[in-house]
This record gives C-alpha cells, sequence and structure tokens, in this order.
C-alpha cells in the first residue's frame, strides 16, 4: 500500500523543465510588446510654445467685412494685448510711430508710447486704441489680420489659436484640446505614446497597453532591461529562484508550475 501511495505522489509530482539563460534586453521608448497586436507606438514629447508655424507675407490694404473674432474659451497666456490711455498733462513723451512729441492724452503699449490716432493695425490701419492687438515681427495687428496671416489652426476645433500652442503630430493644438484619447484630460506639455493614430498619457498607455512584469506585476518602462521566459515578461531584476531568490538571470535554469527554479532547488524542492 506504500508503495502504490509513493507511486501516485511521483506520477502527480508536476514534470521538471530546464531551461536555456534568458538573454536581457532593454525596453525602448515606446515600444510595448504587442502580443500579437500589430500597432505601432512610440513615446513623444510634444513642444509648447506661444507661436505658430511661420507667417505669410502682409500687404498692407483695406480691412474687409468680418464679424469680430471670438476668442478660444480655452486660450491661456493669450497673445492679445490692450493698449492704456494716459491723459494729457502727466508727461510729454515721444510717439513711437512718427517720433514727435505727444501733447495731450496718449497710448502705452509694448513699452512705448503712441498719439492715439497713430496706434493702427499694420495691414488693415483699424485704430488699436480701444481694441485688442497682437505683436507680431515688430509691427502690431489687429486680432483679424493676425488670425488671417499668423495664428495656426487647431487640428481640432479648427479655431485660430491665440494663446499657448502645442506642436504635435506634425499639427498645432489648442492646449486644452491635445487630449489624451483614454481618460480626455489634456496632455500639454508631457510625454505621450501614440497608439493606432491616437495620443496617451504615460499612465492610461501602460494600463491599457503597456506590458507588465509578471514577478511584480508592474509596468516594464521604457529604459527598464527585462528578459522574457516562461511565457511571460520580467524586469531582469524580478527573475529568480521562486525558493531562494537567486537571480537566474544569465543561467540555466529551471521550472516548475511556471515557477522559475534554481538548480539547487530545482531537484530538491517540491512546489
Amino acid at each position: 500500500e506504500d508503495s502504490a501511495k509513493k507511486t501516485n505522489e511521483e506520477m502527480e509530482e508536476p514534470e521538471l523543465s530546464s531551461h536555456q539563460s534568458a538573454v536581457v534586453k532593454t525596453m525602448i521608448k515606446g515600444s510595448a510588446l504587442n502580443h500579437g497586436r500589430s500597432s505601432q507606438t512610440s513615446l513623444i514629447t510634444p513642444s509648447f510654445g506661444m507661436k505658430g508655424n511661420g507667417s505669410a507675407g502682409v500687404s498692407r490694404g483695406p480691412a474687409p467685412s468680418r464679424p469680430v473674432p471670438q476668442p478660444h474659451p480655452k486660450d491661456e497666456d493669450t497673445l492679445v494685448q490692450m493698449a492704456e490711455h494716459i491723459p494729457a498733462g502727466m508727461r510729454t513723451p515721444m510717439c513711437a510711430h512718427c517720433n514727435m512729441v505727444i501733447r495731450g492724452p496718449f497710448l502705452v503699449a509694448m513699452g512705448t508710447s503712441w498719439h492715439k490716432e497713430e496706434f493702427n493695425c499694420a495691414h488693415c490701419r483699424t485704430s488699436l486704441a480701444d481694441i485688442g492687438f497682437v505683436e507680431e515681427k515688430g509691427s502690431v495687428f489687429c486680432e483679424h489680420c493676425y488670425e488671417d496671416f499668423f495664428a495656426p489652426t487647431c487640428s481640432r476645433c479648427q479655431a485660430k489659436i491665440l494663446g499657448e500652442v502645442i506642436n504635435a503630430l506634425k499639427q498645432t493644438w489648442h492646449a486644452y484640446c491635445f487630449l489624451c484619447a483614454s481618460c480626455q484630460q489634456p496632455i500639454r506639455n508631457n510625454t505621450f505614446h501614440l497608439e493606432d493614430g491616437e495620443p496617451y498619457c504615460e499612465q492610461d498607455f501602460y494600463n491599457l497597453f503597456g506590458t507588465g512584469c509578471h514577478g511584480c506585476e508592474f509596468p516594464i518602462e521604457a529604459g527598464d532591461k527585462f528578459l522574457e521566459a516562461l511565457g511571460y515578461t520580467w524586469h531582469d531584476t524580478c527573475f529568480v529562484c521562486a525558493v531562494c531568490c537567486t537571480t537566474l538571470e544569465g543561467q540555466t535554469f529551471y521550472s516548475r508550475k511556471e515557477k522559475p527554479l534554481c538548480k539547487k532547488h530545482a531537484h530538491t524542492i517540491k512546489i
């Protein structure tokens, strides 16, 4: 009876397998292990600024009839400025336009003084005394003309950008229009991953597409050293003997029930 019991235990004991040493690799930025998916991924940091993609030549001409442009509700640090009205008698500065002494009320804009009648849009000649203006290449423009000749268009909402500009994916965006495809929060100037053409913040990318370590269950991030063994992916420091925690990196190892074992415990421990 004891002999039969021993035979049954031996039959039920998990098979011991021997494996060649696993090759340690380094996780490349943005390259998640696809496990059958064919999508391409990349890790990108958008450029962040206050200007658009260059400008067109501007010629002087009459102002066309157009509705007043509405600033984007999410614009921050807008480029649009307002001139300050200074009453007469306080001082007699020089006009930045005609270089003549100003006697009477005047305007202050961009750190210089102006005759009220000479502070006009460089293109359409509209007075900028009481409306917003934008400085560009040493000249001042009304919002209409700045939008027409200089302001980039947001790829998401198609409105002109008069404030912060996100340059990403070869397009321009309002800071609050460039969103993570999962959580819909602004990415702004943070690093993001591209998956199937859609941007994802780092947290959501790793949650949705990242490769997790079978040992610690934390993601294997860009720059981490990892190896593939027993059908799983591991941090190099997590691939250890299940009994004594000796590292198995770069050496022959054994396994039972998908648990890695060193040579010593492979033959002495039952799992």
